[in-house]
């Protein structure tokens, strides 16, 4: 019942905060009662996006602790090749969509006037390097809150003689310098590097790790039990970000009429990819309904579309497919904190309609190359383009690439508060389908892997710890020494106790116990036998 309260209570923030921004919209509110509506919200992304960096640390490592080898190798190359063909597909939808219905009208600018929005020096190039290079960060401190991004900086410009005699005119040229510079902004794609790979080499060093990898256990406990305390707090947020972002919008009614049919072949080509390519992806590799799946993640589309941001939406996303749909944790631990970085089929989809648009708008015919150059360039520019939301960054690196203007690009702004929901929305269903996918695919090597003692005893460890009232004894000397003396007949001496469950390691009994003491003591130290050793 509380499962079922929060995702009706969820969806009802979505369709009250909507309700409530068009009703408030009328009265002109100030600027300080809009930032009173939207306080709460800003302060619940504040919240959550506290919570991405230990939740994402913590979930990779202690995931890929749990995994041979192999089997991680498995996962990432079926990850990496699912997320690279979503993400084309959705750009060729997109291309089709916008090619057939052909929305963008060239009397629509004289309508919504110019642009304000500079090209960029940035290629597609550039955009796929930085991508390289935040990778592999030099600085793995540094990678939590800031990422390399290339910049093209202006330098003195040279004088450039026209050859029209001794009077000539002397033209300026001005000269952009490429530099590497650092923004501030979460370097997510490092981290699940850098994360990735200590999870493997725990898992390599077995026993000889235990104990690191029971302290990501916990860790990843502990934040996810704090995230279920502020699963109450989603609704409040998700009703405050959305009904402010709705009394926010300038000329709304101006600007839908004339991006009416923009909008439109967005959603639609969002709602094709959504209900049609995923679904139907998912149903030939697992043979198993789609929809039913769709069902299981209701709660986080509902928060994909509040927030607008899949690292907000991640934990929600975890419990899930966890929870609802039982998809093993060492899969979905793994694939969603990557999807939520590298893979947005919205985005992709969304990027390629707009690009194609603003050709509309200017008459601009497109050859077919140009149209293939758009398919990868969107492609590329989208991976990676960030877990929390994103402006048209991208977009007008795709333009500049395509030499299309950019600057009626922020025409386009007004309907992206709408857009980015549904993309986000899009790209979180993206992640759940995929890691259903990847499931389905490496189920029978994850269940060869259980087999291993090291790797049952941890998914022991973490089924204690993730379901506390399979215990109810208090934590203490008593109650483990009363657990040990009651299961002595019963279990080998090396028991893993339940009561015991922020330790993990194995309880010896009273010899063993005595005779640990005796040898660590100097020999002129005796024990008594009427001695109770705790």
């Amino acid at each position: 019942m509380k499962k079922d309260l929060l995702l009706v209570l969820t969806i009802e923030s979505v369709v009250l905060g909507v309700v409530l921004g068009f009703v408030i919209r009328p009265f002109n509110p100030s600027n300080d009662t809009i930032s009173l509506i939207g306080f709460p919200g800003e302060i619940f992304m504040q919240i959550v996006e506290m919570m991405i960096l230990p939740l994402i640390m913590s979930s990779v490592i202690s995931a890929l602790a749990q995994v041979r080898a192999r089997d991680a190798r498995r996962i990432g190359i079926v990850t990496i090749i699912y997320y690279m063909t979503t993400t084309f597909l959705s750009t060729f939808t997109g291309i089709i969509l916008v090619s057939s219905i052909h929305p963008g009208d060239p009397d629509l600018i004289h309508e919504l006037g110019e642009g304000t929005l500079e090209n960029t020096a940035l290629s597609t190039l550039d955009t796929f390097l930085d991508q390289i290079r935040n990778m592999f960060p030099e600085n793995i401190i540094q990678a939590t809150f800031q990422q390399v991004q290339t910049e093209y900086m202006p330098i003195k410009p040279s004088r450039v003689r026209n050859a029209t005699g001794f009077g000539g005119n002397i033209t300026a040229e001005v000269m952009h310098k490429q530099t590497l510079t650092y923004t501030n902004e979460m370097n997510v794609l490092g981290l699940i590097v850098f994360c990735s790979g200590f999870g493997i080499i725990l898992s390599i060093l077995g026993d000889q790790a235990r104990l690191m990898i029971n302290f990501f256990i916990v860790l990843d406990a502990i934040i996810m039990r704090w995230i279920s305390a502020l699963m109450w707090c989603y609704p409040i947020g998700i009703l405050s970000l959305v009904c402010k972002n709705i009394v926010d919008i300038d000329n709304l009614t101006e600007t839908a009429q004339a991006l009416a049919m923009y909008v439109v072949t967005v959603i639609c080509g969002l709602m094709i990819h959504s209900l049609l390519t995923l679904p139907l992806l998912y149903f030939l590799v697992t043979k198993k309904s789609p929809f039913a799946f769709m069902t299981g993640m209701l709660q986080a589309l509902a928060t994909a579309f509040g927030t607008a941001s899949s690292g907000a939406t991640l934990p929600v996303t975890f419990r899930a497919l966890e929870e609802n749909l039982k998809i093993d944790r060492r899969v979905t631990r793994f694939v969603l904190p990557l999807g939520a970085t590298i893979t947005m089929d919205g985005t992709a989809l969304y990027e390629a309609v707009a690009v194609i648009f603003i050709a509309q708008l200017h008459n601009i015919k497109l050859s077919l190359m140009d149209l293939v150059t758009i398919s990868i360039t969107t492609t590329v520019a989208s991976i990676g383009s960030g877990s929390v939301p994103a402006g048209l960054d991208t977009i007008v690196i795709v333009l500049t690439t395509v030499g299309l203007p950019a600057k009626d690009l922020s025409l386009l702004l007004t309907v992206d508060w709408l857009l980015d929901r549904i993309r986000t929305s899009v790209n979180v269903l993206g992640d759940g389908f995929g890691a259903g996918i990847i499931h389905h695919l490496t189920r029978s090597s994850l269940l060869e892997a259980d087999t291993d003692e090291l790797i049952r005893q941890i998914r022991e460890d973490i089924d204690i710890l993730n379901n506390p009232q399979q215990d109810t004894l208090p934590i203490s000397h008593h109650s483990v020494q009363s657990t040990i003396q009651k299961n002595t007949s019963q279990q080998a001496p090396h028991g893993y106790s339940k009561s015991a469950r922020a330790s993990f390691a194995p309880i010896p009994n009273e010899e063993e116990r005595r005779v640990l003491l005796t040898e660590s003591l100097p020999v002129d130290i005796h024990i008594a036998d009427n001695t109770h050793i705790v």
